[in-house]
């Protein structure tokens, strides 16, 4: 009974149960400008983040970045949409440089 009770406080509260943490609300993936966009909202204390997923194929093979955005949204759907206006804006300014920018290595000594 405990359990039962811990559980329907964690959903009422944000936290745990199903949908937390998850892409499940993934929308539909769109091509733009040669790469493909993969909206994955995530839910998180009862709000959905923007997040999702740039993938492009390479002459070696695809490459993907994902990302995640701390913009909260109370669905699904308008954390999708937006999803989709960010990657665009990464692509606008990054391009392949998403692909291929790490951080360089701390200096040696």
């Amino acid at each position: 009974m405990a359990s039962i009770l811990g559980g329907f406080l964690r959903r009422l509260t944000g936290g745990g149960g199903e949908g937390d943490d998850t892409g499940a609300a993934a929308g539909p993936a769109l091509e733009y400008n040669g790469y493909t966009i993969q909206p994955a909202p995530r839910r998180e204390r009862g709000q959905w983040l923007t997040a999702g997923v740039i993938s492009k194929d390479f002459p070696e093979g695809p490459k993907s970045q994902h990302f995640v955005r701390a913009e909260t949204h109370a669905g699904p759907e308008q954390a999708s949409d937006f999803a989709v206006i960010k990657a665009k804006q990464i692509i606008d300014e990054r391009g392949d440089k998403l692909f291929t920018d790490r951080a360089p290595p701390p200096p040696e000594d």
